[in-house]
């Protein structure tokens, strides 16, 4: 299994920008693909999900509004749209998958990662 994350970089304040994650090598029915970010100095931070068959999605409450997750079957991707980014959305951002039927944002329940895209949100 493997989880490719992409689309991040250096933006300013205010910007849009929309992250990647292709999937391989999995049964992209039976997962929640999930969103999460990390802070320098904090812990992992659960963004959204989303269940690949039926398309549900569950998001943080802090960020729900700004953030948008979607998914193309087809393509095997999910995607993270970000927008009016805040210099406090700085982190690297992961991508993950959750073999179980039910909806957790806990990290420790993801079986799968990807390797990171560094969003930097400049003022």
């Amino acid at each position: 299994v493997q989880l490719q994350a992409s689309g991040g970089g250096l933006v300013q304040a205010g910007d849009s920008l929309r992250l990647s994650c292709a999937a391989s090598g999995l049964t992209p029915n039976y997962y929640f693909m999930g969103w999460f970010r990390q802070a320098p100095g904090k812990e992992r931070e659960f963004i959204a999900s989303i269940r690949w068959s039926g398309g549900g999605t569950y998001y943080s409450d802090s960020l729900k509004g700004r953030f948008t997750i979607s998914r193309d079957n087809a393509k095997n991707t999910v995607y993270l749209e970000m927008n009016n980014l805040k210099l406090e959305d700085t982190a690297v951002y992961y991508c993950a998958a959750d073999r179980s039927s039910y909806f957790s944002k806990l990290p420790t329940a993801y079986d799968y990662w990807g390797q990171g895209t560094q969003v930097t949100v400049s003022s």
